[in-house]
């Protein structure tokens, strides 16, 4: 495949400090066809792949070349259908398990999702085929509890993803404050968001910081940081209740309180997402945030004249210091799989440097083994964002967090919990209480 580089403004790194770069590289993508077909083929001598793959937009077309340079060497077909979250979510997957017409292999970007489907056997194990795959023994510590459910291994990650703070340094500037000196702990971001916040009368103009939103809105997300287990896989229960997990949300409603949540809701309800020009951070309507390594390319493509900072997650004493929740894309094969062969083979030929390497360069995203840090080009760079995910990926704070069978719904049911605390102002341990005692009966 062939590779496009942007060229790059320099970025500085201190002690606690990265400073962003709108500037990212970008992997070219050629846009080939999506491979379709009747499951038969004269040039692959028969042998055709079923995979289904969760990606959009220019993921999607990276895919694609992924698929056409897998065809060209293998003479493998391979039939892709693009399914958001590769079906997971949607009941399309589990529908096609039961019917016996699963695909061979599926690939999904929601990991702890994907691991419900493990601990719920719909899943085959990878344990014969793991040698050749070449992963080796040096993953990362916040991996190998994502791919194995009872000691057999049912998720491969092809590469992942660290949440960070991200901050605009020239706010920070006109705030008084110091861009080289990011908020390490939530009492010094909540001091920092004051300073950064403006208010026009009793209407925001400006927040320095929302706890809930982008990936601060996540279920898990800060759950993690403040030091909850969430759930013991030791003990198969659930850990809600906590003073940890009492905390989280009794922080977030100070904000709440403090900036009316109604207002708050107002003022939210008109942010852009991710990858648009309407993102608040690109507007400057919120001067810090909670997301990940891909808003690195957000931000060149849709705000280039926008300056930051990238830093660690501040957290409170007794959190995950130093921590940060990793987002991975993994492959499955399916109950039913009847090549698994040759997801075998495609996932082996996915994994490798040169094929995982322009989606490294466009995202940032990251290898799951160390050693192969070395072999992407934003360590070559010595660029300093890549220098502080790696760092960060290596931590053993740096997990996914809630690996259970119940995963989706505990998802789903703290966001409204979360929802609830908020904007109806609710004791969040009472809530948390409930909660523990109704989903540790769907766990046994």
């Amino acid at each position: 495949m062939k590779k496009a580089w942007s060229s790059m403004i320099a970025c500085t790194l201190t002690a606690t400090l990265i400073a962003g770069c709108s500037t990212a590289g970008n992997g070219s993508s050629q846009n080939q066809q999506t491979a379709q077909g009747d499951g038969k083929s004269s040039q692959s001598g028969g042998r055709v792949l079923n995979y289904w793959s969760p990606f959009s937009g220019d993921s999607q077309k990276w895919d694609q070349e992924r698929i056409a340079a897998f065809e060209k060497k293998t003479g493998i077909k391979v039939n892709v259908t693009f399914v958001p979250n590769g079906g997971l979510n949607n009941g399309k997957l589990l529908a096609a398990i039961t019917g016996n017409s699963a695909p061979d292999l599926v690939e999904a970007d929601s990991p702890a999702l994907a691991y419900s489907y493990a601990a719920q056997g719909s899943l085959e194990s990878w344990d014969t085929h793991i040698d050749q795959l070449g992963l080796g023994q040096n993953l990362m510590p916040g991996f190998k509890d994502l791919m194995q459910y009872n000691g057999k291994t049912f998720l491969i990650p092809q590469d992942s993803n660290v949440l960070m703070l991200y901050y605009n340094t020239d706010m920070f500037k006109e705030a008084g404050l110091d861009p080289n000196k990011p908020p390490t702990t939530i009492e010094e971001l909540d001091q920092y968001a004051e300073k950064l916040t403006k208010m026009n009368g009793n209407k925001i103009d400006r927040m320095g910081f929302i706890p809930w939103t982008d990936s601060g809105g996540d279920a898990f997300t800060w759950l993690w940081m403040f030091g909850s287990k969430i759930y013991d896989s030791s003990t198969g229960k659930l850990a809600l209740t906590d003073d940890k997990s009492v905390a989280v949300y009794n922080w977030m409603n100070k904000y709440a309180q403090k900036y009316n949540p109604a207002q708050l809701k107002s003022f939210t309800s008109g942010f852009g997402g991710m990858f648009s020009p309407d993102h608040p951070f690109m507007t400057g309507k919120v001067a810090m945030t909670v997301t990940g390594n891909w808003f690195t390319n957000a931000l060149r493509i849709y705000a280039p004249n926008v300056k930051y900072g990238v830093a660690k997650i501040p957290v409170p004493p007794g959190g995950r210091e130093n921590g940060t929740l990793l987002n991975s894309n993994v492959f499955m094969i399916p109950k039913g799989s009847k090549n698994v062969d040759l997801a075998v083979e495609f996932v082996k030929f996915g994994l490798a440097p040169e094929i995982n390497g322009p989606n490294f360069d466009q995202w940032r995203s990251i290898p799951v083994t160390d050693s192969k840090f070395d072999e992407v080009s934003w360590t070559k760079q010595g660029d300093p964002i890549y220098k502080l995910e790696r760092e960060l990926a290596n931590s053993p704070n740096a997990g996914h967090p809630a690996l259970t069978k119940i995963s989706p719904q505990l998802s789903d049911e703290l966001k409204a919990l979360q929802d609830n605390v908020i904007y109806n102002n609710k004791d969040p341990k009472e809530l948390l209480q409930a909660l523990q005692d109704k989903l540790q009966k769907a766990l046994q």
